[in-house]
């Protein structure tokens, strides 16, 4: 089969843009997290997940936000979005895929913590949204700093 070119309103041909690799990616990478001594939240959002239902294989979609505290790994954001991809021909139910990322996540970078929220759009009348944590041994976030408000300076108190 002839592969389809795209031609421009100038005439000039180019070959059409290479398909992802066949053979999903299931492996994070990771590199070294540049501020392992401090607590920082990295959130990764996620809007357009994609997998089938194992029943009727019906695509499913979702909206993925990720929120962790590294330790001495980050997670390589290409590889995330080829992680995320893979599971786009699985046939899968909804809490086996955010539990199955929420494992790989904590396989590949042992954080401090990371907490997914998969919601997911709406199938029969009925919206499903998945929350899962994971918490390191003897790692708790510390207190939450409260300002007051802030008020117009100059408007007397």
């Amino acid at each position: 089969m002839a592969r389809t070119t795209l031609r421009s309103d100038l005439g000039s041909t180019r070959k059409k843009p290479a398909l992802p690799p066949s053979a999903p990616q299931r492996h994070l990478d990771v590199f070294a997290n540049p501020n392992p001594d401090r607590d920082y939240v990295i959130q990764f959002v996620v809007p357009e997940f994609t997998c089938n239902c194992p029943l009727t294989g019906q695509p499913d979609f979702a909206h993925f936000t990720i929120e962790m505290v590294c330790d001495k790994l980050c997670i390589e954001l290409k590889s995330l979005k080829l992680y995320f991809w893979s599971f786009r021909d699985v046939g899968a139910f909804h809490e086996a895929v955010t539990n199955t990322i929420l494992d790989a996540i904590v396989a590949a970078t042992e954080p401090r913590f990371v907490r997914i929220a998969a919601r997911w759009n709406v199938r029969g009348g009925i919206y499903t949204n998945v929350v899962v944590e994971h918490r390191k041994q003897g790692w708790s976030p510390a207190a939450a700093v409260a300002l007051p408000p802030v008020g117009n300076p100059s408007t007397p108190s």
